[in-house]
């Protein structure tokens, strides 16, 4: 079974679609979902294209995904270890990373207060379902609520910009028993998303550079 998060800035679950079998290729997981019925109907509510702060640019506002999921015009994922042939790119994939840290705190912490995804749940589906979905939300109440006590700063990663790393959070979801989906292979990628990663490649490495990139990147 497949659960799939969308997770704010705020280490929230804003949309959680679960049920996919997680059997079906890669490409049919997402296609499955309610979510990417919702994006394709234009139902999710999604702001227009926006001025970027300190740039005359506009760009789209995207979901941040990682190589699961396919390179759309409204998603962003990053260029494979193969590809990156130049220095934008690997800024690039640092930009992208550092913003898809904040879903992978969201799952770890859930995993690991939630004691029951360290195991196989052996029982009916939708009972499974149930258990989840109360999970994701007493997970944003306990954020909200108590985040103190429920997600104290051991559980985040921690980035040290003087020496370019990066620690390992202490809740993830590789001591769980969740585990990513599987890369997904290239295809057909339109143009248009790939021109979106490049406007937002561009902007990273000019007019929306942070001081302490280069340190991260090989």
């Amino acid at each position: 079974m497949v659960l799939l998060g969308l997770v704010n800035a705020n280490y929230q679950f804003l949309l959680v679609d679960f049920g996919t079998n997680g059997r079906i290729s890669d490409g049919g997981v997402l296609q499955n979902t309610t979510f990417f019925e919702k994006l394709l109907n234009e139902e999710l509510n999604i702001p227009f294209a926006d001025n970027i702060e300190g740039s005359s640019k506009q760009l789209p506002y995207v979901f941040v995904c990682d190589d699961a999921f396919p390179l759309r015009t409204d998603m962003l994922k990053p260029f494979r270890q193969s590809h990156l042939d130049c220095y934008e790119k690997k800024i690039f994939n640092y930009r992208l990373s550092r913003a898809r840290r904040i879903v992978e705190n969201a799952f770890g912490i859930l995993a690991n207060r939630f004691r029951v995804f360290h195991t196989q749940i052996n029982i009916e589906p939708k009972k499974i379902e149930k258990i989840v979905m109360a999970s994701c939300a007493l997970h944003n109440f306990l954020i909200i609520n108590s985040a103190t006590s429920y997600a104290p700063q051991k559980c985040f990663y921690q980035e040290d910009i003087a020496n370019g790393s990066i620690t390992t959070l202490g809740y993830n979801v590789e001591n769980s028993n969740m585990h990513s989906l599987d890369r997904r292979n290239s295809g057909n990628i339109a143009n248009s998303a790939k021109q979106v990663r490049e406007n937002f490649m561009n902007y990273f490495c000019n007019e929306g550079t942070v001081p302490w990139q280069n340190k991260f990147i090989a």
